[in-house]
C-alpha cells in the first residue's frame, strides 16, 4: 500500500505537541492591524490550542503520521488491576 501524503499546507499551519494536542496560530493578525483595537491584538498573539472535534479532523486528515496511537492494556494487566 503506498505512503499516505502529509497535506504541506498543514505543515505550515499546524504543530503537535508531545502529548498529541494540536497548536496553531491566533488567527486575526494577518493584515488591517490599524482597524483593530490594541485589546484585540494583544489576545491574538502566540499560539493556541485547537477545539477537540477539529483536532481530531486535522490529524485524520491533513497529518496521518503525527496522530499518537493509544495503547490499551494488554489481558494479563487488565486483569492485574
Amino acid at each position: 500500500m503506498p505512503k499516505m501524503k502529509t497535506k504541506s499546507g498543514a505543515k505550515k499551519r499546524f504543530r503537535v505537541t508531545a502529548s498529541g494536542k494540536v497548536k496553531v496560530k491566533q488567527a486575526k493578525m494577518r493584515h488591517m492591524q490599524m482597524n483593530k483595537p490594541k485589546s484585540m491584538k494583544r489576545k491574538a498573539k502566540g499560539q493556541t490550542n485547537l477545539c477537540t472535534p477539529d483536532e481530531r479532523k486535522v490529524l485524520q486528515n491533513w497529518l496521518p503520521y503525527k496522530r499518537k496511537t493509544r495503547k490499551t492494556p494488554k489481558a494479563s494487566e487488565a486483569q492485574e488491576a
